[in-house]
Order: C-alpha cells, then structure tokens, then sequence
C-alpha cells in the first residue's frame, strides 16, 4: 500500500506547479470545465456497530483524515470529483457480556466520487453541499474467537461547507459524515479544511 500512497501524494502535490496561469480570468465561468487538485485534513468521530457472542457494541475513537482528489469544475454552481480517503486507526476496548473484553480496531479508506453543489452569488465566499458513493476499504481487527475481516464494501458520502474562491486556489471548510456498509454500519463524523488548485 505504500508503493501506491507515496506516489500518488507526490504527484498531486506536484501537479500546481505544472498549472498554467497565464490566460486564467475567473476561476468560476459558466459551463466551464476547469480541473483541479485538493488536499484536505481534519479530525473525525468513527463509531462501528460491532456483534459478538450475542452483543451489540458500539466501538468509538477519534480519527485523523486526509483527503486527496481530482476533480472538475463543471459550471459555475457545480463540481465533481474523484476523492481518495485514508483514517488513521481506531479502537476502543468494550465487554461482550461472559465472552470478557475484547479490544476492537478499525483501519479505513475510501475511494469515492463526489459532487458539490454551491449558492449564493457572491464572489468570493459561497456555502455548498456534497454528496458522494463508492467503496470503503475497512480492516477490523480483535483477538480471537471476536472475528477479524477485511472486506471492500459500500460507502457514501454527504458534507455542509463554504468555499473561499480565490480563482487560483479555493479553500474548503466543512462538516462531513461518512458510511461504510461494514460490520453492522460504520459511522464517521468529522470536520475539515482544505485547499483545491485550479488549472
């Protein structure tokens, strides 16, 4: 997984500096097709609904998130994107009635596409909705006989946030919930903040 994360980071971090300026007037022309890169982070709440030995827990912990994808910008209120997500670890300990204690983690990712819808006629700032579909990469982890697995599944996507347009770059502030069909439902509330480059 590490052959595949380092580069694909470098190469979108990189992709601004190829980024011609020259001939750009407003980011935000209507029917335009303008492609971008974002990079975005923040911290999340990630709760999994969890069975065994007859009980239902919820394992909870803080997670930090990241954010990298390419997208375009399809007019002037919309834009859509293919986003790639990594959380960092979780787990959390909880008692399964006379099966004891079990420590529970959980490692994450998804790989979604996205649209983004935004309002208001102001220039510069603008609030936006979001949603997105695709697939969660979970690994859920416990000491035996509570199972292990690791399944690609279902996930979706829905964010409330405001955009700071500065035609070259904009920078992203938002709510954001996530869902993986995992386990009994994985569960993920977060906040971040981001930037997108303009081509």
């Amino acid at each position: 997984m590490k052959k595949l994360i380092i580069p694909t980071l470098a190469a979108i971090i990189a992709c601004p500096a190829f980024a011609d300026y020259s001939n750009s007037t407003s980011t935000w022309q209507p029917w335009g097709w303008d492609m971008y890169v974002g990079l975005h982070g923040g911290l999340s709440y990630t709760n999994l609904n969890y069975s065994f030995n007859n009980n239902k827990e919820s394992i909870g912990d803080l997670a930090w998130q990241g954010h990298a994808a390419l997208g375009l910008e399809l007019c002037k209120t919309l834009r859509t994107e293919l986003e790639w997500s990594i959380f960092s670890k979780t787990k959390d300990t909880k008692d399964f009635g006379d099966a004891g204690s079990y420590e529970v983690s959980t490692k994450l990712q998804t790989l979604l596409m996205n649209f983004y819808m935004e309002f208001g006629d102001w220039k510069i700032v603008r609030p936006f909705v979001g949603v997105g579909a695709g697939v969660g990469f979970a690994k859920i982890d416990a000491k035996n006989p509570a199972p292990s697995f690791d399944k690609t599944k279902f996930s979706a996507m829905g964010t409330l946030g405001i955009t700071f347009d500065m035609e070259r770059f904009a920078i992203d502030i938002a709510g954001r919930y996530n869902y993986v069909d995992i386990a009994s439902g994985l569960h993920n509330f977060g906040g971040d903040i981001g930037i997108r480059f303009m081509f």
